[in-house]
């Protein structure tokens, strides 16, 4: 491959990375998909049908990226989700302040941009806030901040931070086999306990949903990690993963995709920054959804309520966009992509993201009872 090849293969990865974001924000607008509803809707009203639109997105997504990994189309070993190096307290605290964040933002990082799309104007500063929070959280203040804390307070998985692989090897298991046949098996229990509820199975969107975003999980893992994968670059004659931020395999995530969102807009003349793949994902996403609320007449403009709202909404993108950097990733970063790794460090993302929103949702209660 020489240069000019090489040139014309990231500009296929960058169209297909916006395209995958295009279809994920379609899907999430046209079946209000939302985390953080799946939430509310279990606790404040007993609903789990939102609960089991993600836990089926997260079996699909699950078995997709073992096969892929079994059959060798991808190297699981190549993503961030692979290190056996657990940031246990960062995961935690990082994701309890990401699932407070989204609660006084009215969404996560995905929804942001799907409301964006839909012509939510409050999202758009959501957007910029968050962005320039998970920045600082990446590279500035309060990066030196947690490096200097949180992120010292961890342990070491021998083998990676795969759970099946790790229980597996405890049985004396072969890796290959720990890791796909757990994935599998997972999958499938979840998939079980999805499928058994007959309102769940009669209506179409939960269909979409589940499957749909599952399947988005796998395709953008395909993208990054085997159209995307070079084995050896032109110049570097390295083995490189086309356009990507962190060097490595890739699925989607949003909260430093935000942060090198802007980064690029506002440095785009400097030819030191190129498109990256989550960049194009997060401009696919809102593209996707403005498609879809155009198509079913959904689309309409918001502002902010009064200073109270705007001043929550802040303060909820200021709490996500540094919890989702230290957490390694947000609901679907780390609850969808990282889940379908079956990374334990997700497992804590996504366990501090649910506490975190508990505790959004009581200090809602809050506020409204002493208004």
């Amino acid at each position: 491959m020489d240069i000019a090849e090489f040139e014309q293969l990231r500009q296929w990865v960058l169209w297909a990375a916006f395209g995958v974001g295009g279809l994920f924000g379609l899907i999430v607008q046209r079946t209000h998909f939302c985390t953080m509803g799946a939430i509310s809707d279990a606790v404040n009203i007993g609903s789990w049908i939102r609960v089991r639109q993600w836990v089926m997105a997260v079996a699909v997504a699950m078995a997709g990226y073992h096969l892929l990994g079994y059959f060798g189309v991808i190297d699981p070993s190549q993503s961030i989700y692979a290190s056996g190096h657990i940031l246990w307290l960062s995961a935690l605290l990082g994701g309890a302040m990401f699932g407070f964040g989204m609660v006084l933002a009215s969404g996560c990082g995905s929804k942001t941009l799907v409301r964006i799309g839909a012509g939510n104007l409050k999202s758009v500063v959501v957007f910029a806030v968050m962005g320039l929070a998970a920045f600082a959280t990446l590279r500035g203040v309060t990066a030196v901040w947690r490096v200097a804390t949180v992120d010292n307070i961890a342990f070491d998985m021998q083998g990676g931070s795969h759970v099946g692989a790790w229980l597996g090897s405890l049985a004396g298991l072969a890796p290959s086999e720990a890791t796909l046949g757990s994935g599998l098996v997972l999958s499938a229990v979840m998939l079980v306990w999805v499928l058994k509820d007959a309102e769940f199975r009669s209506e179409l969107n939960n269909w979409v949903a589940g499957l749909g975003l599952g399947l988005v999980i796998v395709l953008m893992w395909w993208v990054s990690g085997s159209m995307g994968f070079v084995s050896e670059h032109p110049q570097t004659l390295e083995a490189v993963y086309v356009a990507t931020n962190t060097g490595r395999m890739e699925s989607l995530t949003f909260t430093a995709p935000m942060a090198y969102a802007l980064d690029w807009l506002i440095y785009f003349s400097d030819t030191n920054k190129v498109l990256t793949v989550s960049v194009a994902t997060v401009a696919g996403v809102v593209a996707g959804s403005f498609l879809q609320s155009r198509l079913d007449g959904s689309f309409r403009w918001e502002g902010f309520r009064d200073t109270q709202d705007t001043a929550l909404h802040i303060a909820g993108a200021t709490c996500m966009g540094i919890g989702g950097v230290t957490a390694l990733g947000c609901t679907v970063g780390q609850g969808l992509s990282g889940l379908s790794t079956m990374s334990l460090t997700s497992v804590l993302a996504v366990v501090g993201i649910v506490l975190g929103a508990l505790g959004g949702f009581k200090f809602q209660m809050w506020l409204l009872e002493r208004e």
